[in-house]
């Protein structure tokens, strides 16, 4: 089932698994696979993010603002199903991918397909964001989550979720993949009567 990613930047991806989506990002996400899931997901952004999740996404014409939050959402969705949303980036993006990243790629190269995102990306480019991961910044968000999983009795996701202000969605994408990108092996389990809980396995 296609797996559909939103960063803070509110690019949306395709991804053909949820796993694909966690080992291509290295930075949190939300995600959703329907447009239930993405109303759901929504209902707590401001409709400035709603605006800029449509203006990033490929062959649309960009907006100032939406009559509502339902027509804003249902317009995505929409838009997410159309064959242009999922093939790109043609070829030519492709062997470009890495400059454009660096000068803010056009929206084109925003919302594709996982198999062309996530696999194409320079390796090179891969190997600098893990070694960033394994040794977050200190006080940055990535060391506050890996401090919260080295406690003997880890945490939880609303634990991380609350203290971060992150979606739930977006604590599972960056346990399942900056956690595993940056060489962490993060443990799930659930104590007597309590919630299910995660840590870094030492």
């Amino acid at each position: 089932m296609t797996t559909f990613t939103i960063n803070q930047q509110n690019q949306i991806v395709a991804f053909a698994t949820q796993e694909e989506a966690a080992a291509a990002t290295h930075t949190p996400f939300d995600s959703f696979t329907n447009q239930q899931e993405l109303v759901e997901l929504a209902v707590a952004w401001p409709a400035d993010r709603l605006v800029a999740t449509w203006n990033n996404l490929p062959g649309v014409t960009p907006v100032k603002k939406f009559k509502d939050r339902k027509m804003a959402l249902t317009r995505i969705w929409k838009q997410l199903q159309r064959p242009d949303a999922s093939s790109q980036p043609k070829a030519e993006e492709k062997a470009k991918g890495g400059a454009q990243a660096a000068k803010g790629a056009p929206a084109k190269a925003k919302a594709t397909k996982a198999a062309t995102v996530g696999k194409n990306a320079p390796k090179a480019k891969n190997a600098a964001s893990s070694q960033e991961a394994a040794a977050p910044r200190q006080g940055s968000k990535a060391a506050t989550v890996v401090a919260m999983l080295q406690r003997k009795n880890g945490a939880t996701l609303n634990e991380i979720a609350e203290k971060m202000k992150w979606q739930r969605h977006t604590v599972r994408g960056f346990i399942a993949g900056a956690m595993k990108k940056a060489g962490h092996v993060v443990e799930s389990f659930k104590p007597a009567g309590g919630e299910r809980s995660y840590r870094i396995s030492h």
